[in-house]
């Protein structure tokens, strides 16, 4: 739709997936009964700044899932992984692009409600795990709770750039203060995770002292 000329904004959802994707090509596992959804929008800042949504994507799926889930720990692994006690529960892929000088970021997420791979190289696990009468976490409620705080935290993004999305998405944060592991594509850094700067980047105290900022690869705290 975009490359056609249709920036939205719209939201699309499926009942099931026959080809998701995470980053870097990985496969996500998309069983029938949880929530697979593209947001698609126009932009009218920078690439750069579009690719800071994924922390609004973060902090709307973290709001939806502590609506749901109020008896649980809930928190967000830099940049976007939410995690539910400890366990991945959702994913965040953002792809964008242009046509002229309008922009248009896509913003997909995969939730698990229903269920949860096994087998995965992390725990992961559901919205509804746990639980002796789940029924009334309904696909339908969840979704419209997604939508809403994402629009909520979008448009504090248009309003007042990072900054407030940094604050919050700090103030959710697992890991800050901890040991960290950062696999890069050329090298694995290990040191203390400081923060998050002001363009999204993770800070991380190497142990002679030096701060060396993150801004791709594979995090893991202790």
């Amino acid at each position: 739709m975009a490359e056609a000329g249709d920036f939205g904004p719209l939201w699309i959802a499926a009942k099931r997936q026959s080809g998701g994707k995470g980053r870097r090509g990985r496969e996500w596992v998309s069983r029938p009964g949880n929530l697979f959804c593209t947001g698609l929008f126009p932009h009218k800042g920078t690439p750069a700044s579009a690719a800071q949504l994924s922390f609004a994507a973060a902090l709307a799926v973290h709001d939806t899932i502590t609506q749901f889930r109020p008896d649980a720990d809930i928190k967000i692994k830099w940049p976007n992984d939410v995690l539910m006690n400890g366990a991945k529960i959702a994913g965040i892929l953002l792809e964008s692009g242009g046509a002229g000088e309008q922009l248009w970021v896509a913003v997909g997420i995969g939730l698990n409600i229903g269920s949860a791979p096994k087998d995965t190289p992390y725990p992961a696990t559901y919205l509804r795990a746990g639980l002796g009468q789940p029924e009334h976490i309904l696909r339908t409620d969840i979704k419209q709770k997604l939508y809403e705080r994402f629009a909520y935290w979008r448009d504090a993004h248009i309003c007042g750039g990072f900054e407030p999305l940094r604050i919050a998405w700090l103030d959710r944060a697992q890991g800050i203060g901890s040991d960290v592991t950062a696999h890069l594509p050329n090298q694995t850094i290990k040191g203390t995770a400081l923060g998050m700067d002001k363009d999204g980047a993770l800070e991380v105290q190497t142990p002679p002292g030096k701060v060396i900022k993150i801004h791709a690869g594979d995090v893991f705290f202790s």
